[in-house]
């Protein structure tokens, strides 16, 4: 099982979970484990504060653009999930149209206007070692389905969830919890 470029939805029986209510994009999976960003869930930073942060001059559109919780894995550190209209040093495909950069020459690109068409800005990641996706996919812990751009950048956050559940016929709100069958 390859999981690259795959969602991960979370079950309803991780109430009270770091990963509760979550819809993760895997961008890598192999045999020594698995990294994934977290694609539903914005911070309370915006773009404009993050860049502002770490010194890059923008324009204050960016104000309204958020920086999701990426994961709980090295939250100091950024990543852009982005279409591959641009290509950067760090850019690592991560599914047919989609790069990984982790780079602050993507971040500046995006303050001066030339970066991505399409682009989200996460703090921290996803990680799982050897054998652990697996193991929480056999014990009910995700779902999975093959990744979609079009949620990933045009589909509002809090419906994101609840819309790739449903392209796949499930209603999450229909699935029992542990104890309240």
């Amino acid at each position: 099982m390859n999981l690259k470029h795959h969602f991960l939805l979370s079950m309803p029986s991780l109430v009270g979970d770091y990963f509760a209510n979550s819809l993760t994009y895997i961008c890598e999976h192999s045999d020594e484990g698995a990294m994934g960003l977290m694609v539903n869930r914005p911070s309370t930073v915006s773009l404009l504060e993050l860049m502002s942060h770490i010194g890059l001059k923008t324009n204050r559109r960016l104000v309204e653009t958020p920086v999701l919780e990426g994961g709980p894995v090295a939250t100091e550190r950024g990543f852009v999930l982005h279409s591959n209209d641009k290509h950067y040093d760090s850019s690592a495909e991560v599914g047919e149209t989609l790069l990984l950069s982790t780079a602050m020459e993507v971040l500046d690109a995006i303050a001066n206007d030339t970066g991505p068409a399409q682009y989200m800005v996460t703090l921290g990641y996803a990680g799982w070692g050897a054998g652990q996706l697996e193991a929480e996919i056999q014990n009910n812990i995700w779902l999975t389905t093959q990744a979609d751009a079009r949620v990933l950048f045009e589909s509002p956050f809090e419906s994101r969830l609840d819309e790739v559940a449903a392209s796949m016929g499930v209603d999450l709100r229909l699935i029992a919890r542990p104890g309240h069958a």
